[in-house]
């Protein structure tokens, strides 16, 4: 089950944004027993609001390298 209790798979679907969404969800929540494409991945990797953390492993499995930028929230100026 992807989690989309509040939407109708079917017509999400239909759209571009809709696949994007179902596949955001898929990602960030756990595909259920669907499986993941990773063409489906790659297509929209830069259109895809997922969760940092995912992102970041995402990155490292399907490329080998990391592709975003580590921004360092801990870190302070003394002075």
């Amino acid at each position: 089950m992807v989690y989309l209790w509040d939407y109708d798979e079917k017509e999400l679907e239909k759209t571009e944004k809709g696949r994007i969404f179902i596949l955001e969800r898929m990602i960030n929540y756990g595909p259920g027993k669907k499986k993941i494409s990773l063409s489906q991945v790659k297509k929209y990797w830069n259109k895809l609001n997922l969760f940092p953390i995912r992102r970041r492993l995402l990155e490292l499995l399907i490329w080998g390298k990391y592709l975003s930028s580590t921004k360092n929230k801990k870190a302070f100026w003394m002075g």
